[in-house]
């Protein structure tokens, strides 16, 4: 085994020696200080609004109900992102973003353009109807898109294609839905205190059937169209200027016009929930799961496309490519390392696939000539990333690629057999009904 890089790194220090002192507001510990008192206030403000809307046991009531979806819908975003996991930082700024400064937005601002309708125009039911089926979408809409713009923008290595965008606009989403949740299923609550309702007729049943039983789903639908948006964005270059500022705002177009449908839906008829639910709602979300899922897969295909001109070069073992675009494989292989090291080898493992990965979708987005300036340095870094993880990771991946290889046919030579050594050729197999002529398993080289 190689015990030096195949070729130099590519030197860490700035050009030409001098160093740059970043001004304080540029330092990463103020940005994320900044940050976490910006979120950390939205979420005391809205906690304080909805308390006291619902009253302290509506609330208690509403975030029980609320969270049960949660976990849920966070393990099918985090599934869908397996292969080319982000940071789990940017999910937590999705989620607490959705839950605490966008539905601080949206409360605020709906509550103001509803009472100025209403005050306007002296007819407080249609100010109630529009501003559920126009304002509440464009604001609620824009204020979660707000956290893909930010991490797209901030984020940039972290954001780079459909699967990203699909996955950070979702958990921001399942945050804002999350909140808005408390509110409605703690109102309801409030309500059948007073009505005395309670059992399968109460109002909180009736909102915990429609938002956590039928549509735990369709905040996180409505704002996967922006991150689509992005996500389709981020795979242009960055000379495509006109087309990467288009397609989030089509994005959110289309958000804002799915949402607006959903929320105008009542104004259809006593059974207009259920028309646009099944021709619409369902439909749309099975489209985008096949979408999603067909993304990811091209995504393994990437993967073992790009990856062998490194093996080619030294960097990666003639199995890795194979074992990378597996994603039984990849688990084989952390499977192994903690068997034989232990977790932290597993996680070792882990951020190796991550790293390779990346790797892939960097050289895909250079030979489409979508790759950005610092391409020669990204690649370096991730090929760094790779050769300080080999010792435990190449073992592991090794042995996942013989545990998963695919069985390899034996062909016949194409020449007469001749005898060796002496001993006269071997006649002809001819199959018998005591032996037929197949077929038989195939032959695995990679199987002792």
């Amino acid at each position: 085994m190689a015990t030096s890089p195949p070729y130099p790194t590519h030197p860490t220090g700035p050009a030409g020696g001098a160093l740059r002192h970043a001004h304080w507001w540029q330092r990463k510990a103020v940005r994320y200080g900044a940050l976490i008192t910006l979120l950390t206030l939205s979420g005391l403000v809205i906690l304080a609004l909805v308390r006291e809307q619902t009253g302290t046991e509506g609330f208690l009531v509403g975030l029980g109900l609320a969270v049960l979806p949660v976990p849920l819908l966070i393990a099918a975003f985090r599934w869908l992102d397996r292969v080319e996991p982000g940071p789990w930082r940017n999910l937590l700024f999705a989620f607490a973003w959705g839950a605490c400064a966008a539905a601080l937005i949206a409360i605020v601002a709906n509550s103001f353009a509803t009472r100025w309708i209403a005050t306007a125009t002296a007819d407080p039911s249609s100010a109630d109807t529009l501003g559920a089926t126009v304002i509440a979408p464009v604001v609620e809409e824009s204020a979660k898109a707000a956290a893909v713009l930010l991490v797209f923008l901030f984020r940039r290595r972290d954001f780079t294609g459909l699967v990203d965008g699909v996955v950070i606009a979702g958990v921001t989403a399942t945050g804002f839905a999350f909140t808005e949740n408390i509110l409605y299923l703690g109102t309801a609550f409030g309500t059948d205190q007073i009505t005395g309702g309670s059992g399968i007729a109460s109002v909180t049943a009736a909102t915990f059937f429609v938002r956590i039983i039928m549509s735990p789903f369709a905040h996180p639908l409505f704002t996967v169209l922006t991150g689509i948006g992005f996500g389709i964005a981020a795979l242009s270059g960055d000379r495509r200027r006109l087309r990467r500022v288009l397609l989030p705002l089509s994005g959110l177009l289309l958000a804002m016009g799915m949402h607006a449908m959903w929320n105008g839906s009542s104004a259809f008829g006593p059974y207009g929930f259920f028309a646009v639910y099944g021709a619409i709602m369902v439909p749309a979300f099975g489209l985008l799961t096949w979408l999603v899922i067909w993304t990811r897969q091209r995504e393994l295909r990437t993967v073992r496309e790009e990856l062998p001109a490194y093996a080619v070069a030294g960097w990666l073992t003639p199995g890795e490519p194979f074992a990378l675009a597996s994603m039984r494989a990849r688990r084989l292989a952390r499977q192994y390392a903690r068997r034989r090291a232990g977790r932290q080898a597993a996680r070792e493992v882990a951020r190796y696939e991550a790293y390779a990965t990346s790797l892939a979708f960097l050289r895909h987005r250079g030979r489409r000539g979508r790759a950005g300036a610092d391409f020669v340095v990204r690649e370096r870094e991730l090929l760094g990333e790779l050769w300080r993880r080999r010792e435990i990771a190449r073992p592991a991946l090794d042995h996942a690629a013989r545990a998963t290889a695919p069985p390899v046919p034996v062909v016949a030579a194409p020449w007469p057999a001749h005898g060796s050594y002496g001993y006269p050729a071997q006649p002809a197999y001819q199959p018998s009904p005591a032996y037929p002529a197949g077929p038989y398993p195939a032959y695995n080289p990679y199987r002792s």
